[in-house]
C-alpha cells in the first residue's frame, strides 16, 4: 500500500511565490479599441487610481470564443501581425486551415493594417496542425513540436486556431487538452491566444465552448464575440442599422490578473477584414435617452 506524504515544496508565503512572479504590463493588440480595456490600479498620492494597462496582460492565456463568423480568426490574425510587425515572434498553430492558406490570410491582414509583409513574414512561424493529424491527435507531440519552435525562434506569442479542433471528437477529454496547454504556455512564459468554437446553440454572449466550460475555466481571460440580425424597428433605431443587417459584440468575460471593462461593446468588422472595439451599449443606450 502506498504512503501519502505531504508535497512540502508546493507550501510558500506570498513573498516566496511573488519572486519567481513577472512584472504586469500590456501587449499592444493592433484592435483599435481593446488595449485600454485592461488595466492596473497604482497607489498615487495615498490614493488608488486605474491606469490603463495599454493591451492586453503579458503572460496571459486568453480564449477567444465565439459562433462561426464572428470574426475570431480574424482577431489572432490581426494580433499576430501587430506582434510580428514590432519584431516579436508570433506561433501560429493553425489547426483548421493549413499553412498555404493561413499564410495568405495573414498577408491580407498585413496590408489591411499597413504593414509591409516583407516585415513580418519571418516573425510569424506557422505549425500546421491542420496538415499534420498526429499534431491534432497527439497532443505530447503537438507540445514538443511547439518547445522545438518556441526555442529555435525564441518566440514569446503562441496562437491556437482553434483549439476545440484538439478534442473536437472526444470532448470529454477537453478538460485536460486545455489544462495541457495552458500549463505549457506558463511554463515556457509565453502570451497565448486561444480560439474556441461555440455550438450554434449555445447563448450567444456566454462564454461556454464546445466541450462545455472546459477553456473558460481553466484559462486567464476570455473575450466573447456574438452576432444579431437586426429584425426590429428598435433595434434599428437603436443601432442605427437598417432591418436585415448583422451587428456583432464583444465582451471580455473575466481575467485573473487585471481589472477590465465589464461591459458589452459593439464590435465592427470592417470591409478589409480587420476587428475594431467599439462604444459600449450603456453608453448607445444613454445617448438614445434608453
Amino acid at each position: 500500500m502506498s504512503e501519502h506524504r505531504p508535497v512540502i515544496e508546493s507550501v510558500s508565503t506570498l513573498k516566496e511565490a511573488g519572486k519567481d512572479a513577472p512584472k504586469l504590463e500590456g501587449v499592444p493588440t493592433g484592435i483599435n479599441g481593446l488595449d485600454d480595456m485592461f488595466f492596473t490600479t497604482r497607489i498615487i498620492e495615498g490614493k488608488p487610481k486605474k491606469v490603463s494597462l495599454n493591451g492586453i496582460p503579458k503572460y496571459s492565456v486568453i480564449n477567444i470564443t465565439g459562433v462561426s463568423d464572428t470574426g475570431k480568426s480574424l482577431f489572432v490574425e490581426q494580433f499576430a501581425v501587430k506582434r510580428a510587425s514590432e519584431g516579436d515572434v508570433v506561433i501560429f498553430i493553425t489547426v483548421e486551415t493549413t499553412a498555404p492558406f493561413l499564410s495568405m490570410g495573414l498577408k491580407e491582414r498585413a496590408k489591411s493594417m499597413g504593414v509591409n509583409e516583407d516585415i513580418v513574414e519571418n516573425n510569424i512561424i506557422i505549425v500546421d496542425a491542420a496538415s499534420y493529424h498526429t499534431l491534432r491527435e497527439n497532443i505530447p507531440s503537438l507540445l514538443d513540436t511547439l518547445a522545438y519552435a518556441i526555442k529555435k525562434y525564441k518566440a514569446e506569442f503562441v496562437i491556437v486556431d482553434s483549439i476545440t479542433g484538439l478534442y473536437e471528437h472526444k470532448e470529454m477529454l477537453a478538460r485536460t487538452v486545455v489544462r495541457q496547454l495552458f500549463n505549457f504556455m506558463k511554463k515556457w512564459y509565453q502570451t497565448a491566444l486561444f480560439v474556441s468554437q461555440k455550438r450554434s446553440g449555445h447563448e450567444e454572449l456566454s462564454a461556454e465552448a464546445a466541450g462545455g466550460y472546459a477553456v473558460s475555466h481553466i484559462v486567464d481571460c476570455t473575450m466573447v464575440m456574438s452576432k444579431q440580425t437586426i429584425l426590429s424597428r428598435y433595434d434599428e433605431r437603436l443601432y442605427g442599422l437598417p432591418i436585415g443587417e448583422m451587428i456583432r459584440f464583444f465582451r471580455i468575460d473575466g481575467c485573473r490578473l487585471c481589472g477590465h471593462d465589464t461591459s458589452t461593446h459593439i464590435m465592427e468588422i470592417t470591409e478589409n477584414g480587420l476587428i475594431k472595439i467599439g462604444p459600449s451599449l450603456k453608453d448607445i443606450f444613454r445617448k438614445k435617452g434608453g
